[in-house]
């Protein structure tokens, strides 16, 4: 167990983490509360990495962090994507390099269909992800195409969430709550189609309540405590650490 990495602040973080995705020092707030308190931790690509911690800890800040949303304020640290740094760019810039982040409430655009929503954010010409691909990675979506976006179930929305953010062909996956109020054999699917892309390379990080399912699918976990990191290792020792999942968990 490796808790509170040591990374020298003396140094440029770019060139001394061999990490795809690479966060150093981060501060964030939301107004004067004083949220994400100085984290580090490195993701390497092609891994899911579960960001875990009790309701409060700073999970979905350090996602809206990363991706460089307005809000949070990230008053210090240092964010580098593929060599790229992230902090220095706006949340657009963010997404264009890469980054493609599915909200807890999904955000699907009212009015349009489920081809509209992915023709909307598909890059042009589509260089990994086109419809007809998407569509085999997600059997229903492709049933429902001219279905209205906002009328199908909660799985399905998810799912239409998910393919929406690979359709901008995104090296990292952020994920928020993505099983919040889904029920078991929609989870199972879901988890299925995100270890698929996990073999052909796509980097995740799941933020999730549902902790034993998110351990059971990453490759490594972050814990989080009032905004600091108790605990950065394998999934799997998070499991088997009765104490550590009591402590931090609550499971």
């Amino acid at each position: 167990m490796n808790v509170r990495p040591d990374f020298s602040k003396n140094a440029n973080y770019a060139e001394t983490a061999p990490a795809f995705l690479s966060v150093w020092d981060m501060h964030s707030y939301y107004g004067e509360s004083y949220i994400v308190q100085g984290i580090s931790f490195n993701v390497h690509e092609g891994e899911i990495l579960a960001l875990l911690g009790r309701n409060g800890a700073g999970k979905t800040t350090t996602l809206r962090s990363i991706a460089r949303l307005d809000s949070p304020q990230v008053n210090h640290g240092e964010i580098w994507l593929d060599h790229q740094p992230l902090h220095k760019m706006t949340s657009y810039e963010a997404s264009s390099v890469g980054l493609g982040l599915v909200p807890e409430d999904r955000r699907i655009i009212p009015g349009l269909t489920v081809e509209e929503n992915l023709q909307l954010a598909q890059i042009a010409p589509p260089v990994g992800w086109s419809l007809d691909r998407l569509y085999d990675l997600f059997p229903r979506l492709g049933e429902r195409r001219k279905q209205e976006g906002v009328t199908l179930s909660g799985g399905e929305q998810q799912m239409l969430s998910i393919a929406r953010a690979l359709a901008r062909d995104i090296k990292v996956l952020l994920l928020d709550e993505p099983y919040e109020g889904l029920a078991p054999v929609i989870v199972d699917e879901i988890e299925k189609t995100l270890r698929h892309i996990k073999e052909q390379g796509m980097t995740t990080i799941i933020v999730e309540q549902n902790a034993v399912r998110a351990l059971q699918l990453a490759d490594r976990a972050v814990i989080l405590d009032t905004g600091s990191i108790v605990f950065d290792g394998s999934a799997e020792e998070v499991l088997e650490n009765e104490s550590l999942r009591a402590e931090y968990l609550a499971i």
